[in-house]
Order: structure tokens, then C-alpha cells, then sequence
């Protein structure tokens, strides 16, 4: 009788595993593919070093991104990691004090 309720733990096991490791990778994998799928010319964006710039031209696995005005590097795709969304608001001036 205990014989088919000694799986339980491993199959508790392997759903927790699959609840908490698999699924958010594949969540994570299937937003980036998405992402990069996405870019276009003129975006600011976020390479997977931590380097900002604006794409300047893409081709099928590679994108040209400036990086300083006049300094141009060629990246593959994947290591595009986020778009660099513009802000809504505009800085508040600093008020002088007098």
C-alpha cells in the first residue's frame, strides 16, 4: 500500500524544481528573444556589458551602436539587453537660493 505514495516526494520534488528554475528561464528567454527582435535604428539602448548607446543600423545577427558621438562598435544582437526607455519627465531646475 505505501508502495505507490513513495514517488510522491520526487515528483513534489521535480515540480518545485520546474515551479522555481525552468519556467522563469524560459519566461526570461522567450522576453529577450522578443526584445531583441524588436530594435529598430534611432532606439537607446543597453548592452549586456553595461554600455549605453543608440543602434545605427542592423543587420540579421550584428547592430551597429554609437556609443560617443563619432565611436561606432559592431555587436552581435544577443548582446543587446535592454531598451532604454525615455523618461516622461523632464529634470526639475534647481531652485537658487537667496
Amino acid at each position: 500500500m505505501g508502495e505507490p505514495y513513495s514517488f510522491l516526494p520526487l515528483v513534489a520534488i521535480a515540480l518545485i524544481f520546474w515551479l522555481m528554475v525552468v519556467r522563469p528561464a524560459s519566461r526570461r528567454q522567450k522576453a529577450i528573444a522578443e526584445l531583441q527582435a524588436g530594435l529598430l535604428p534611432g532606439q537607446r539602448v543597453m548592452l549586456s556589458s553595461g554600455i549605453f548607446g543608440t543602434i545605427r543600423s542592423l543587420d540579421d545577427d550584428r547592430a551597429i551602436v554609437e556609443i560617443a558621438p563619432g565611436a561606432e562598435i559592431e555587436v552581435v544582437r544577443a548582446a543587446i539587453g535592454a531598451i532604454e526607455e525615455p523618461s516622461d519627465s523632464s529634470p526639475e531646475p534647481h531652485a537658487e537660493e537667496s
